[in-house]
């Protein structure tokens, strides 16, 4: 019978196969064994320079400066690897002779790709810090700059991933990576993904490109399409992007929307480029305009918006890209910058190009058109959003000033008919487009849920209120729903408001005491009011509830004094006016001013900043129209509509929320006080009735607004099959024990419980996503189609598997860092599952089952963390045995000696309590005692003078030598380099020094390893 999964080795055998034949890449070898095996070879990048005919000293210069940019220890890894890639981009500039000038040495040949060196090694095995060997490692004329992780068919792509981001960690092999510039992972189920140094796993991607061939597996026809000499070369040279601290490479979209416009510049053609909102439409103008630049000695580029924050934002982008571009403060500024041949990159307002006084507008065009200005260079205008102002009499007098320049629009909203012809005339056709469904489709953005909330009805009366504070809290605990009851009280005033926008207020907050996402603090929400006076009234409103000091207030307002200088009526109620005024006087009088800015923008900045970084500390931005169009947020969740909305403005605002951040944010959500749903989709029609037909695939652009019960029903019980089906192989009568057995393997034995590793990953994703979609629909199971003995049966199956879970991680000892799926589990948990155990704040939340036995007593330990295991005696033994392995396991390195002996004593108590040698209390007894002396890392007699763990470490290791144990400590800290860990030069020091002291290479190499482990060397 055919073997249907394949085994990593398989794949990795055919992935070597396909390297050496089908792209050409020599074979190195496999490099388990092989010595000194580095990011920069010095013999392969030597011998391709040689090639080039530079000369010894020459390479031997650029060797140097290459090796120090690679190893400087006062970068991070990102600094290493901007410097390292400026040198493979640019060159190195070197000079070997003294009155000659310098002269620059191309470790890469960009123009020739064929003419590089490509070779693969398999099985590198990396020292310096802990061994690691990563599957496939590709060089490109010596140089290391792509890693290959591969799993089975049966594992998650996932977990390859996960190995290479902690391969990047100091205590691991961070040095390697210094040259990397591609991060791939892959199998033959999952296909390939692929990331830069510092890529979060959540923010990997998929290369998409010929999808109606299917003739491969899709590992194997990526790789080909993305390590082609030409592909990876030009990736390399024209898609990397540093941007303020984090490497980016493009996503497959933005590739190809930039190989499309490449094009169109080298025919002098303008177009339009649309990808959707959210697609990153930033990062396409940067890297195009960087190519245009570097291809065209006399191009210019200007980047033209219309909204004030739009153009910092452009400018902000461009800086952190290390992009030098110049703002145009006015038009007069920016007719001189366009007359003169620098500054080539520059940004500035569309509205600069007008004229405020003009009454005859034809008139002026002509004028313009007659006297057009003196522009230098070949001109490049990228125009932002550009279906707005642009397409109308201000984009007129633009190409009035600039006729000779090439036009390029950027836009992710649909144009309306009214709007398209213009456009297509102005910019030219279509350059390439990324439609909404597109980016879903491939996890850019997240689908948008829809819901219209007839506030007045819900909250008419006390009766109603009371009404519809319980539906709206009906799927929490006891508890939680107490606790959300006693802030309710002190609400009352404002909740039971008789105007409607108090009723508002009071659904909102609501909507964050009791929906996961805003709850959890996680999430946050963005508010659209009518004008800024109702703007105003929110804020003034939301004082007086939790939100106080977690709210802002951003407008376009800025308080002046003559706003309100006859505003004065004599009755004892403000104008309008003056509510605005007084409110911003009110909230702006303890921030400072900054440098440049007036008090609102220092103000706007921070809760800006606030709210994209910290969503505990800015639950909600109250707005009017800023904010609505090119203002990215991932934490923002929720976007409250109570404005009347249409066209661009209503399709730009909903797309707030639709970016992604982390797997507890599945959707944005969108909550109508305003019935716009009509509006919605009207204008969705309008967009998508023939809107991109002329592109060619037929694929609607436009945004599906899903029922949120529909979608929330649906996604429970599709996340309890995936459970029942993960579940299905352990074995009867499925209790703790056979749980336990089936996701941990033996307990005893470290290699067997992370070979089930990847079954504890699936299961623990598994069960954060199913207790997400619950509690999402915990209140309303009745109205999304469920009986309330269904109700009652998945509350049970949903609290079996949070507490299996619980009890598999204490039994695993878990290692695997879980929190991109579970960082809101225990406050789920918490709210919606355990009353009991909400009530209780634990002062051990974070300590592992070990710390806690230490500092409670074992009774009180399993009491309150193995009560999932309902007194299953085997089963509380196994976690305990194996959560002391994992301690004895991770402090070896430290202490060999003393943890050799803990590990017997672990040994010699198991054997008893398999042969029923000892009662159960006594083996409680004695386990308890093993725990303590574990934790404690030292026997109770140890001399006064050894007060440190590295003295105790060495004392224990050098056969009790207390007066060795001292000499070694001292003489270790008087020679040792700073940050001498990896760095093979300063180890040298410290080993040079103990060999002075015992003159045995192995007994060197073995005090060495323990001083390495002990983190106060």
């Amino acid at each position: 019978m055919a073997k249907v999964w394949q085994a990593e080795r398989d794949t990795q055998n055919r992935v070597t196969k396909l390297f050496r034949d089908d792209l050409g890449y020599s074979y190195l070898g496999d490099w388990s064994d092989r010595d000194n095996n580095s990011n920069i070879d010095e013999s392969l990048l030597g011998a391709y320079l040689k090639s080039r005919s530079y000369s010894d000293a020459q390479i031997s210069a650029a060797l140097q400066k290459l090796r120090v940019a690679a190893s400087d220890t006062h970068q991070s890894l990102y600094g290493r690897n901007k410097a390292v890639y400026s040198l493979l981009r640019y060159g190195v500039s070197v000079k070997v002779e003294a009155g000659k000038p310098s002269e620059t040495i191309q470790l890469i040949d960009w123009q020739n790709p064929e003419a590089n060196d490509f070779a693969i090694a398999e099985e590198v095995t990396l020292h310096g810090g802990q061994e690691r060997r990563p599957d496939i490692v590709l060089y490109v004329n010596g140089l290391a700059v792509g890693v290959l992780e591969l799993k089975s068919s049966r594992v998650s792509i996932a977990e390859a991933i996960r190995q290479s981001l902690s391969n990047q960690k100091p205590e691991f092999n961070e040095w390697f990576f210094s040259t990397v510039q591609f991060v791939f992972a892959g199998n033959d189920t999952e296909g390939l993904r692929y990331g830069a140094i510092g890529t979060e796993e959540k923010c990997f991607l998929k290369w998409k490109e010929d999808e109606d061939d299917n003739t491969d597996f899709k590992l194997d026809k990526y790789l080909k399409k993305m390590c082609s000499k030409s592909r990876l070369i030009e990736l390399m040279h024209d898609f990397v992007l540093f941007d303020a601290g984090v490497k980016k490479l493009p996503r497959v979209h933005q590739y190809f929307g930039i190989k499309a416009a490449q094009e169109n510049v080298r025919q002098r053609k303008g177009g339009i480029i649309w990808h959707t909102q959210g697609s990153g439409k930033s990062i396409v103008m940067v890297l195009l305009a960087k190519w245009i630049l570097e291809n065209n000695p006399n191009a210019r580029v200007a980047i033209i918006t219309d909204r004030a924050e739009l153009d910092k934002q452009i400018e902000g982008v461009f800086r952190d890209a290390g992009e030098q571009i110049k703002r145009s403060t006015s038009g007069r500024v920016l007719m001189g910058q366009l007359a003169e041949p620098n500054p080539r990159l520059l940004c500035s307002l569309v509205h600069k190009f007008g004229r405020k006084d003009v009454d005859d507008f034809d008139a002026f065009i002509k004028e313009l058109e007659a006297q057009p200005s003196n522009t230098v260079g070949e001109l490049f205008v990228f125009v932002d959003e550009c279906h707005r102002t642009q397409s109308g009499k201000l984009h007129r007098a633009m190409k009035a000033v600039m006729p000779n320049a090439i036009f390029i629009g950027f836009t992710g909203t649909p144009l309306l008919k009214k709007d398209k012809q213009t456009s297509l005339e102005v910019f030219g056709g279509y350059i390439h487009t990324y439609k909404y469904n597109e980016a879903v489709e491939d996890k850019v953005i997240l689908d948008l849920i829809y819901e219209a909330r007839d506030i007045d009805q819900r909250l008419s009366s006390v009766d109603k209120v009371d009404q519809w504070f319980e539906a709206k809290t009906r799927g929490l605990n006891d508890w939680q729903r107490d606790e959300l009851k006693k802030k309710w009280g002190t609400m009352q005033k404002v909740l039971s408001s008789r105007s409607r926008m108090g009723r508002v207020v009071s659904d909102i907050v609501l909507d964050f005491g009791s929906i996961p996402r805003l709850s959890s603090e996680r999430g946050n929400a963005i508010l659209v009011a009518s004008s800024i006076y109702e703007a105003c009234k929110y804020y003034q409103i939301f004082q007086s509830t939790p939100f106080r000091g977690k709210c802002a207030l951003i407008t376009s307002y800025n308080p002046n004094a003559k706003d309100v200088t006859k505003e004065e009526t004599g009755a004892n109620s403000d104008t309008d006016r003056q509510v605005v005024y007084n409110t911003y006087i009110e909230l702006l009088k303890d921030v400072d001013t900054k440098p440049g800015m007036t008090k609102t923008e220092a103000y706007e900045e921070r809760a800006k900043e606030l709210f994209c970084n910290e969503p505990a500390n800015m639950k909600l931005l109250i707005v009017v129209d800023k904010l609505l169009t090119g203002f990215d947020a991932p934490p923002c969740s929720y976007l409250y509509i109570d404005k009347s909305m249409q066209d661009h403005g209503l399709f730009q605002a909903i797309c707030r929320t639709n970016r992604l951040d982390g797997e507890d944010k599945d959707f944005g959500y969108i909550v109508d006080y305003k019935d716009l749903f009509k509006k919605v989709e009207n204008a969705i029609a309008v967009y998508s009735s023939d809107e991109l037909a002329d592109f060619g695939d037929g694929i609607d652009p436009n945004v599906l607004l899903h029922d949120r019960l529909k979608i929330g029903k649906e996604r429970l019980d599709s996340s309890l099959e995936e459970l029942a089906l993960l579940c299905e192989p352990v074995e009867q009568p499925k209790g703790a024990l056979e749980y336990i057995q089936y996701f941990c393997g033996n307990t005893e034995i470290p290699e067997d419980v992370l070979e089930h590793e990847p079954q504890r990953a699936a299961l623990y994703k598994a069960t954060a996503t199913l207790l997400r979609a619950y509690v999402n629909i915990a209140d309303e199971m009745e109205a999304a189609g469920y009986q309330m003995a269904e109700s009652a049966r998945i509350k049970e199956q949903v609290e079996h598997y949070t507490n299996m879970r619980q009890s598999i991680k204490q039994a695993a000892n878990e290692l695997i860092d879980m929190k991109a799926y579970e960082a809101d589990m225990r406050h789920l948990i918490d709210a919606y599952i355990d009353a009991d155990e909400s009530r209780k704040i634990s002062p051990f939340d974070d300590l592992s089952l070990v710390e806690i036995i230490v500092k409670t007593g074992i009774a009180d330990a399993i009491a309150s963390q193995l009560g999932v295991l309902k007194g299953n005696k085997d089963a509380i033994a196994e976690t305990i045995e194996n959560n002391v392995r994992s301690k004895i396991i991770k402090e070896h390195l430290n202490d060999p000696a003393y943890y050799a002996k803990i590990s017997v004593l672990l040994g010699e108590i198991i054997a008893d309590r398999k042969a029923k040698a000892i009662e159960y209390e006594e083996y409680l007894k004695r386990i308890e005692e093993i725990v303590r002396k574990a934790d404690a890392g030292h026997p109770d007699d140890m001399p006064d003078r050894l007060d440190t763990p590295g003295k105790r470490a060495l004392y224990n290791n050098l056969n009790e030598d207390e007066e060795l144990a001292l000499r070694v400590d001292a003489e270790v800290r008087a020679v040792r380099p700073d940050a001498w860990r990896g760095i093979q030069a300063k180890e040298r020091v410290i080993q040079m020094a103990l060999y002075e002291i015992f003159g045995d290479p192995d007994e060197v190499e073995r005090i060495f390893s323990i001083l390495k482990a002990n983190p106060e060397y």
